[in-house]
């Protein structure tokens, strides 16, 4: 089984695909792994041009929200970033950017967009 969710304009999604196994020995038949670039195996900086871009527009996300709880920040990031690990990546730069403030707000974190606090 997997599992899309992400959002088209205001409107969440979630899509559900259930195959069954020879439909997945199928499908991974389709896929065949590519071999490895010699690049790919040089360890990444931490932020690369690509996430530069990610986090830029994470940023946006909240900025045009104003505010949002932290499940609801954290569907629309995955959405964004394409998968639940990066979504959660986010969701922690976030937590610990100057330009937001994060607070306790019942069962889930509340996060505010505060500007550029702290930039120069």
């Amino acid at each position: 089984m997997v599992r899309i969710r992400g959002q088209i304009g205001d409107w969440p999604v979630e899509l559900t695909l259930e195959l069954e196994p020879g439909e997945w020995a199928q499908l991974r038949g389709q896929i065949a792994p590519a071999e490895p670039e010699p690049e790919a195996q040089t360890p990444r900086p931490a932020i690369a041009r690509g996430d530069d871009r990610t986090w830029e527009a994470a940023k946006a996300v909240l900025q045009q929200a104003g505010e949002l709880d932290g499940p609801q920040l954290l569907q629309r990031l995955e959405a964004l970033a394409g998968s639940e690990v990066a979504g959660k990546r986010l969701l922690v730069r976030l937590r610990h950017a100057a330009e937001v403030k994060v607070e306790s707000a019942g069962d889930a974190p509340l996060y505010r967009w505060q500007g550029n606090a702290g930039q120069g």
